[in-house]
């Protein structure tokens, strides 16, 4: 007990001498390669969707469909949910596009920020549903094994805001506070003095790492979620539509950025809840469906796609158990449960 009791005062000195006890923001957002800008924002975004992608691959070959299937109905849905993101800031906060002062134009400039993840996700489905359709996919399945990777993007494209000094919550002088800079959005930097050093606009709640870290969380608890139970095809996803709202309802109560209110609440509060709902009713619905078709693998003939528990387990595919093996009466309660 001796020699844990001065771990708090090292702490406290460590902290005194200068050791930093905060979080900083970047002073630059966008950088250049001659006339071509590189934004944080886009390539926060860009490598969300790059490791998105390549989960939903690994989930759907093990499931028994075609290699490369999941970049071709990402063609699809991946411009359609940055449309439908955009489409969802801009009505929901029209302001600074539409209103008094305002600039149309800069409704076109999606590097500055400014994403829904309602839009981005119900836009989003609309083209992975026509990209399913043209790939012969289940669309219950993509979903389904998308879901962890949306997570997964959702919480990388967190830190664009970070390099854009913006989503942040109250004030705060606790260890992890962030440093906030006063920002030029058209330089896609941290306005300076007269000295030319940035000006500190404060130190506040990282509500954009709060997201993040929230994000990562759901998609270990779906990723367990199918390993541990044999869901029917789509309640991954539904499970991930009512996952997400939970944390988001807490997370956009910290925040202290501009947003319009309906009776008191952010409009993004009672978006949360609807969406929250609509997972229960999706989880419940999917759940009563028929399984769907059997996959077609890379030589084009019908596999016989395991669950995302036999797929993914430690003992490989209910296949490969030899035809006298006991059966797993662990599964078969789960199945009587359900």
């Amino acid at each position: 007990m001796s020699r844990l009791s001065g771990i708090p005062s090292l702490v406290t000195t460590q902290l005194q001498s200068g050791l930093p006890a905060e979080i900083p923001s970047p002073t630059v957002g966008v950088w250049h390669l001659g006339p071509i800008p590189i934004r944080g924002y886009a390539m926060c975004i860009l490598a969300g969707i790059i490791v998105a992608v390549w989960l939903t691959q690994r989930r759907l070959s093990a499931r028994g469909y075609r290699h490369g299937v999941a970049i071709d109905i990402s063609a699809w849905a991946v411009p359609f949910g940055i449309i439908g993101g955009r489409l969802y800031h801009l009505i929901t906060t029209p302001q600074p596009y539409f209103g008094e002062g305002g600039n149309p134009w800069n409704a076109f400039k999606i590097y500055e920020g400014g994403l829904g993840i309602w839009g981005a996700v119900a836009l989003g489905a609309v083209g992975a549903l026509i990209g399913c359709r043209k790939n012969g996919v289940s669309f219950r399945d993509f979903v389904d094994a998308a879901a962890p990777g949306l997570a997964i993007a959702q919480a990388m494209g967190r830190f664009g805001n970070w390099f854009n000094n913006e989503i942040y919550g109250a004030p705060t002088d606790l260890p992890w506070r962030l440093k906030i800079y006063e920002w030029d959005t058209s330089a896609g930097r941290a306005v300076v003095d007269a000295a030319g050093n940035p000006v500190v606009k404060g130190y506040f709640h990282p509500t954009f790492l709060y997201e993040a870290l929230w994000c990562l969380v759901l998609a270990a608890f779906l990723l367990w979620l199918g390993r541990r139970f044999e869901l029917r095809s789509g309640q991954t996803f539904a499970a991930y539509v009512m996952g997400y709202p939970i944390g988001r309802i807490v997370i956009e109560n910290m925040r202290t950025d501009s947003a319009n209110h309906i009776l008191g609440q952010r409009v993004n509060t009672w978006v949360s809840l609807l969406v929250f709902l609509l997972g229960v009713w999706l989880w419940f619905r999917f759940g009563r469906m028929d399984p769907p078709p059997p996959p077609v693998g890379d030589d084009g003939a019908a596999a016989s796609a395991p669950t995302e528990a036999a797929e993914l387990g430690p003992e490989g595919p209910a296949e490969d158990l030899p035809a006298d093996a006991p059966a797993d009466t662990g599964s078969s309660r789960r199945r009587s449960d359900r």
